[in-house]
């Protein structure tokens, strides 16, 4: 338990500055950005992709729905793996979280290995997947208030903060949660004999991290404290590196709507991509940098946590905690009728749908959009929890299955 607290009290100040940031750049960098730099199949585009996802706050799961709509605007195929391999490798709360708690040398590495494997990933899907014709790019009615932003400062900054320390906390809270127990579990329970065995074996130590990492869910933030618990055992850099890297990049989940949206070959070319550059930026750590540069940060936090814990750092785990449990509680333990838009049509019964697969607030955010830009639609309005969506205006079926499985999602 005491681990797991002295993580906490490291990482909380920078969590928080990093979900605020990711709040921020939500709130006041536009979706045509996005959506405006990623079309054409040039080696550019790819670039794009990958300098516009690395800092994005946006999980596994809620990088899918956002990569398949940008790929229905008009994103090409290499930039759309581009942008799927960069974006939940890492993110602006991750960054400031892997500083906190694994040095500036790491922190630095992780998005620059991030950039490399993105960069060729795209690259490769670009040149050596079937060309598929680009999606027609799609207009979102401005008039809908289901579907517009807050405008000026005040509401764009109320926006922010709703995103950071609620939707944000809903999404990967439980996943840093999780990453923080499993963490503490491998501090106490299992032996460093057992991890001294792969000590002098960097490429196996990384094959078995790969073969736990890959099928399972990591989120870029929880997994850096199981990446900690590996280094304190004794594993080397590099292993603790594709561990932050395939861990939150690829599970069993994101390669089945890859398939399933963009064609076996690029999904294939994708887990290829992120397998193969974890391995050979893990190597590169381990043989071409002086592994103090890694190590000693986070040795150095293990002695600092002996030492009595300051107030501030106190006072952020507590806030982190009351957020955590807020967010969470209003997400699984409060049974809340769905959102409701300002317009009154919203409140009569429409077409309900039942959608299968959303699993966190990007995802409902890209399903009313995907089903807002159909001819007819006039408001959209998803539940998260039960997964109900109730559509007004003059559509069908047919049409809102093709919608929301061009995304990646499928209708009951």
């Amino acid at each position: 338990m005491k681990e797991m607290l002295d993580l906490v009290n490291e990482m909380s100040p920078y969590i928080l500055l990093g979900f605020l940031l990711a709040g921020l750049l939500h709130a006041f960098v536009p979706n045509r950005l996005y959506r405006r730099y990623l079309g054409g199949s040039s080696f550019r585009s790819v670039v794009n992709a990958t300098l516009l996802g690395i800092p994005l706050p946006l999980c596994s799961c809620g990088v899918l729905p956002t990569a398949m709509s940008l790929r229905k605007e008009g994103a090409s195929q290499g930039a759309t793996a581009a942008f799927l391999i960069a974006t939940p490798q890492t993110g602006i709360d991750s960054i400031l979280a892997t500083y906190a708690m694994m040095g500036l040398p790491f922190a630095l590495f992780r998005p620059a290995a991030a950039l490399v494997t993105a960069l060729a990933g795209g690259a490769f899907v670009s040149r050596l997947a079937p060309a598929h014709e680009e999606a027609a790019a799609g207009t979102c009615p401005t008039a809908s208030c289901c579907g517009g932003k807050k405008t000026g400062f005040i509401g764009k900054l109320t926006a922010a903060l709703q995103y950071a320390f609620i939707e944000m906390m809903q999404d990967i809270g439980r996943w840093l949660a999780v990453g923080l127990l499993v963490a503490g579990l491998i501090t106490v329970f299992v032996p460093s004999s057992f991890f001294a065995l792969f000590a002098d074996k960097p490429l196996l130590s990384m094959l078995l991290v790969l073969v736990v990492a890959v099928p399972m869910y990591l989120c870029a933030t929880g997994s850096i404290p199981i990446a900690v618990a590996l280094l304190l055992k004794g594993l080397s850099p590099g292993t603790a590196l594709v561990l932050l890297m395939a861990g939150p990049a690829v599970n069993v989940a994101s390669l089945l709507v890859i398939s399933k949206v963009m064609g076996r070959k690029t999904m294939l070319l994708y887990l290829v991509s992120i397998v193969g550059g974890a391995i050979l930026c893990g190597c590169g750590m381990d043989y071409l940098l002086p592994r103090d540069w890694f190590l000693l940060p986070v040795q150095h936090l293990q002695t600092c946590c002996t030492a009595s814990t300051s107030y501030f750092h106190i006072g952020c785990s507590l806030l982190l905690g009351g957020l955590l449990v807020h967010a969470l509680t209003r997400r699984y333990l409060l049974r809340r009728t769905p959102d409701h838009c300002c317009c009154q049509e919203c409140h009569e019964e429409g077409l309900v749908v039942q959608v299968e697969g959303m699993s966190c607030n990007h995802c409902k955010a890209n399903v009313e959009k995907v089903i807002l830009r159909l001819e007819g639609v006039t408001s959209v309005t998803a539940d998260l929890q039960t997964g109900r969506c109730v559509i007004q205006g003059q559509t069908t079926l047919d049409a809102v299955r093709q919608a929301v499985e061009s995304i990646g999602f499928s209708v009951r």
